[in-house]
């Protein structure tokens, strides 16, 4: 198969899941302490999480809300995703993975917040995951070092919470031990480009605000899309070279 067919087939998965989104990143986008909203915009119970944002007592009121950003956005990492690992047993498990990364990056960006429910499994799930790839021909990772991956950004992130608790909240820490584990998949060098384009991308957007304005040096920033940015661009980079 080739990498524009596995980038379409790829992005074909991606757009339905990210259709399910909106539900999930609503309910989710509130502050820190408080619970999971349990009422659509005009006040109406919301039950479950997949779907679009609004309820069947709206009459349509609010459905659209944020669906098409997250259908592109989904589907666009997923065809990336596609392109760069081809028809390796991986892919699936990044295809599962992706709509996760997207609904913490909307979630983070909206409330600087990084849900636990879904930053707590994430790690054990890629594992559980990769392991299996791992079990099947024509994988191009290795396992054991996806487990040390995790424990090493995990700690790493966690060293530099203790540093500074203001610059980098708890639920970084927590999500850099699930991208260490699909780092780790291709290999050290997959671990560090990653982290660094993390932290690269995050400098260069804080250095855009204070340049524009828009905010101080001391200001705090969402940290999570760019900690998922930077694992994006890893794993792009270490399956392409495989």
């Amino acid at each position: 198969m080739s990498a524009v067919d596995s980038a379409a087939l790829a992005a074909l998965w991606g757009g339905p899941a990210g259709a399910l989104l909106p539900r999930a990143a609503y309910r989710f986008a509130v502050p820190s302490g408080e619970p999971w909203r349990e009422r659509c915009p005009a006040g109406h119970p919301v039950r479950g999480w997949v779907g679009r944002t609004g309820c069947g007592a709206c009459g349509g009121a609010g459905q659209r809300a944020g669906l098409l950003p997250a259908v592109l956005a989904t589907a666009l990492t997923c065809a990336v995703l596609g392109a760069a690992t081809g028809a390796r047993p991986e892919l699936a498990v990044w295809l599962l993975l992706a709509p996760v990364g997207v609904l913490l990056a909307v979630v983070d960006v909206r409330v600087r917040r990084l849900p636990d429910p879904l930053t707590l499994p994430l790690a054990p799930a890629a594992l559980a995951l990769l392991g299996l790839a791992a079990l099947l021909p024509g994988h191009a990772g290795h396992w054991p070092t996806a487990l040390y991956g995790a424990l090493a950004l995990g700690a790493g992130y966690y060293a530099l919470y203790r540093i500074n608790p203001a610059g980098m909240g708890f639920g970084d820490v927590k999500l850099a031990v699930g991208m260490g584990a699909v780092l780790g998949w291709y290999g050290w060098s997959t671990v560090l480009f990653g982290a660094f384009a993390g932290f690269l991308l995050g400098a260069l957007y804080g250095a855009a605000l204070v340049l524009t304005r828009r905010a101080g040096r001391r200001s705090a920033i969402p940290f999570g899309p760019f900690l998922l940015s930077g694992a994006l661009l890893g794993l792009l980079l270490g399956a392409h070279a495989a």
